[in-house]
């Protein structure tokens, strides 16, 4: 979140500029996006990313800024919306950078890698489908965090976020979109913001999940659980335990799989930790 804030200017009313950083954020990425203007301004700018919409605060007296996140899908660039007072809109093309990438070969339960059966492919697209609602549902949730976000687990990381994955021998099927934490079956696993359990499940891939939206479209899960501590619709504070490392659903050993998302985009979790220096 460091990298030179470049680039380009686009005239609204009293002509502020949007700008991002980093300059060319990477697949998967998250990113600042600033709009200046006046302090009299008091109506946020209108805009979206990649088709998720943006949530602007007041920067003090410079402006307007918001979150954003790149899919990990994105190739060379994605468009930036962003809507003038007049009510016409202009799109800005925001560079995207590659993610470093290799393939983990990985071995689970041959379940897990089996074509899906009528009735377990039903369950997986209902699934699906709650998950996708959850993730939406953070737009409409103002945002609860004011503390620095903090690492889920104190230990090390196993599997980054975007590599490759080839379960049981065959072809690579996809990449990994969070980043996994080592621990034993029962080690404490501690919400990594203030937020609300959006959602308590046991889910086919994901196993026994936890999923707490900390608003303006950003939400976190943690996977792969032993057992779950919260429920639905409680609120948890920055650091609380919220479950336990386990081993359910498809792995390869007890881990915390810890999952970042801004509307349906998931996005590397890491990067939230880069946002300290940036919360007010």
């Amino acid at each position: 979140m460091r990298a030179a804030v470049v680039l380009a200017t686009l005239l609204l009313g009293q002509d502020p500029v949007a700008s991002w950083s980093p300059a060319a954020p990477l697949q998967g990425g998250l990113l600042r996006i600033a709009v200046a203007a006046p302090a009299q301004d008091t109506a946020a700018p209108a805009a979206s990313l990649a088709d998720e919409p943006l949530h602007f605060e007041r920067d003090g007296s410079r402006g307007w800024t918001a979150l954003a996140a790149v899919p990990l899908a994105a190739t060379d660039s994605v468009v930036l919306w962003m809507r003038r007072p007049g009510g016409d809109s202009v799109a800005l093309r925001v560079p995207v950078a590659p993610r470093p990438t290799g393939v983990e070969r990985l071995t689970t339960d041959p379940a897990f890698t089996a074509p899906l059966d009528s009735a377990l492919a039903a369950r997986v697209r209902r699934e699906t489908d709650r998950v996708i609602a959850t993730l939406r549902g953070s737009h409409a949730r103002s945002r609860l965090w004011t503390e620095p976000f903090r690492p889920p687990r104190p230990t090390r990381v196993t599997s980054p976020f975007g590599r490759g994955r080839s379960f049981n021998a065959g072809e690579a099927q996809g990449r990994h979109r969070g980043t996994d934490f080592a621990g034993v079956r029962g080690a404490a696993v501690q919400a990594a913001n203030r937020g609300v359990v959006a959602l308590v499940d046991e889910l086919y891939f994901a196993g026994r999940a936890v999923y707490v939206d900390h608003g303006a479209g950003v939400v976190t899960a943690y996977l792969h659980l032993d057992r779950a501590s919260v429920a639905e619709g409680d609120t948890v504070a920055r650091g609380q335990v919220i479950g336990r490392v386990g081993s359910s659903g498809r792995v390869t050993g007890p881990h915390l799989h810890w999952g970042a998302y801004f509307g349906r985009i998931a996005f590397d979790p890491v990067d939230l930790l880069a946002l300290d220096a940036r919360v007010r």
